[in-house]
């Protein structure tokens, strides 16, 4: 029967920078995809890193994506020097462009309530803002930079982890698609995956989207999809240097000269179809946001299902079943929470306990009503 240390359903961004922490630590990895590793929410963002809330929902979100944003510039060049391969990672900021006439209440707004949360922003007049991003339009009222965040390629990232924890020592288990955990009593000991079981001193779940559809996790991970389509663009006479936001879109720079276009929250399941409506709405917004982009060319659209949870909050820690770690759920937030999940997953399996106080994002905040049958010893 094959073993290891530690086992992981999902070889997503996420569970990939897990098993090169865990590999790092000197822990025998199995990591499991039930495709190509790397293709599902991980491949389909638009790797913008900012700890800043979306919604008031995301509120309690801040100080772990503050924690993560630290971590950033050191995982960036780690993986790099490990895998040989380059992440595109940009640490130029953002730029929120204020469309709205009464940009001066919601600039004030918007300054103070990040200030408050700790998190560095600059109010900008819509000359500053155009100063610093000529492209923008000229029905910007006003603006705000946030200085200190950034942007990654998210698809040359998650290619460049699977290799260097491929390097350090992970064993990578593609087209094997978890279905269960492997419970004996009150323990998980390791999970089935095609058929097999796979024994494993610790088991984590990190298969974003699909982790409820795992047997038996359910109850600790009522994950569901939130399609997101995006565009990628390209330009010549549209450059900008930062992420641009502003209420109704996002557009990311590559260092190839791509723009991205994102992104719609849809709730259908797990259709990830391109629609011309989810289309005309991100060009719209794009192009108002950025007048040369009607001149661009489509060089891309696709959509990626996001993990989201009831609360929006990400799934991390121990469950009640002794030998189960959940790290799921991350929503819009995965490229940003990927070097603080990692690194948390990793004390919780070497030291059994985290410094920080992470109630919040535990799997056990959920009312366990399933009815769970996940696989027993004597299964298969």
């Amino acid at each position: 029967m094959t073993s290891f240390d530690v086992a992981i359903a999902g070889a997503g961004l996420a569970g990939s920078a897990i098993a090169l922490e865990l590999a790092e630590a000197g822990l025998r990895v199995g990591l499991f995809d039930s495709q190509e590793p790397g293709k599902e929410a991980s491949w389909a963002s638009a790797g913008i890193l900012s700890p800043a809330p979306e919604s008031p929902a995301m509120i309690p979100l801040v100080p772990l994506g503050k924690a993560s944003m630290t971590l950033y510039p050191a995982f960036i060049e780690n993986v790099e020097a490990i895998s040989g391969k380059t992440t595109g990672y940009r640490a130029k900021g953002t730029l929120n462009g204020i469309l709205s006439t009464h940009a001066r209440e919601e600039l004030s707004t918007i300054v103070a309530l990040h200030r408050g949360l700790g998190l560095a922003a600059e109010p900008l007049s819509a000359a500053e803002a155009r100063e610093l991003e000529p492209a923008l339009s000229k029905e910007i009222e006003a603006g705000v930079l946030r200085p200190e965040e950034a942007s990654v390629d998210n698809r040359a990232l998650t290619t460049a982890v699977l290799e260097a924890a491929r390097r350090k020592g992970a064993q990578l288990f593609a087209g094997k698609r978890v279905e269960a955990i492997w419970r004996e009593g009150d323990r998980c000991t390791g999970l089935v995956a095609a058929g097999e079981k796979i024994a494993a001193g610790q088991t984590v779940i990190a298969a974003g989207a699909f982790s409820a559809q795992i047997e038996g996790v359910s109850r600790y991970a009522p994950v569901r999809p939130a399609k997101g389509q995006m565009i990628s663009l390209r330009c010549e006479s549209a450059k900008i240097e930062r992420v641009l936001w502003s209420e109704h879109i996002y557009l990311v720079p590559r260092n190839d000269g791509r723009i991205l276009a994102g992104a719609t929250v849809e709730y259908v399941g797990f259709d990830k179809k391109v629609t011309a409506g989810g289309l005309k709405k991100l060009l719209a917004a794009a192009i108002e946001l950025v007048p040369a982009l009607e001149g661009a060319h489509i060089e891309e659209t696709w959509a990626g299902l996001r993990p989201d949870t009831p609360d929006h909050l990400p799934i991390l820690g121990p469950a009640d079943l002794e030998g189960l770690l959940l790290a799921t759920g991350h929503f819009r937030s995965g490229i940003l929470l990927t070097p603080v999940t990692a690194k948390l997953i990793r004390e919780w399996v070497t030291k059994k306990a985290v410094a920080a106080d992470l109630a919040r994002f535990s799997p056990m905040r959920f009312p366990q009503t399933e009815n769970p049958s996940p696989l027993s010893a004597t299964s298969h």
